[in-house]
């Protein structure tokens, strides 16, 4: 069975949903069988309430611009339909499932929790596991993985989500190396990442093997290894 699994961010008004903050953008990209598909979901919703300050420094998306957008129950059904029975994977997911828990109730349309639909991987709990005691916020692990950010000078869902795929796929060993420079037509407002992936046509990698004379030298290394008392771990007893 083929394993679904959608990227997801979103942007809202501020951090505490419990104060009246709201969803503002939502970027999916989705991935089946660890590759991506192009079959990606993206919206800016009207909030009906203003951003805060620090909220707006952070992704760059006005009150003004988000007058004529939709507002959450007009994408609802459409958005619940996209990721119903899939995986989120998720950088931070307990803030971005809350936010979306609280406009599914908001709706009182019988929604239940995002947990009960959907099954949940954090990428940023996995980060942590991975490297302790380290950074792990977005930026930090494209800089670890060399997964290309130069596009990110301000927060995007879409564009977030995009480079989070990569990012997931380098942390858990696949092929992330497919195109995203597509030109999608959602009205303009989209932003553009410029990530270069791989051919998966590309030809196979050169494997060079080491000539006799290279193995007869380092088996001499070795040799002088254990000859000065040292024990050799590369050669089996």
């Amino acid at each position: 069975m083929a394993r679904r699994q959608i990227v997801l961010d979103t942007e809202t008004t501020g951090i505490d949903p419990k104060q009246g903050h709201r969803i503002i953008e939502i970027g999916c990209v989705e991935l089946v069988n660890r590759r991506l598909t192009g079959n990606n979901f993206h919206v800016y919703i009207n909030p009906q309430r203003a951003s805060e300050e620090e909220a707006i420094d952070v992704h760059g998306i006005t009150n003004e611009f988000l007058r004529d957008k939709p507002l959450f129950h007009q994408i609802a059904q459409e958005f619940f339909d996209y990721i119903k029975g899939a995986e989120l994977v998720i950088h931070n997911a307990p803030f971005d499932i809350g936010h979306m828990d609280n406009e599914f109730a908001l709706l009182n349309q019988g929604y239940a929790k995002t947990e009960t639909f959907c099954q949940v991987l954090d990428t940023l709990k996995m980060a942590r596991d991975l490297h302790p005691g380290q950074k792990n916020n977005l930026d930090a692990l494209c800089r670890r993985y060399d997964v290309d950010n130069t596009k990110r000078t301000l927060h995007g869902a879409l564009l977030d989500s995009e480079i989070l795929a990569d990012v997931y796929l380098a942390m858990t060993g696949g092929q992330t190396k497919l195109n995203l420079n597509q030109n999608k037509d959602d009205g303009g407002e989209q932003q553009k990442g410029d990530i270069k992936r791989l051919s998966s046509n590309r030809a196979p990698l050169l494997v060079i093997r080491a000539s006799e004379a290279e193995q007869s030298a380092h088996e001499a290394r070795l040799d002088l290894v254990n000859k000065e008392g040292g024990q050799c771990l590369w050669r089996a007893e």
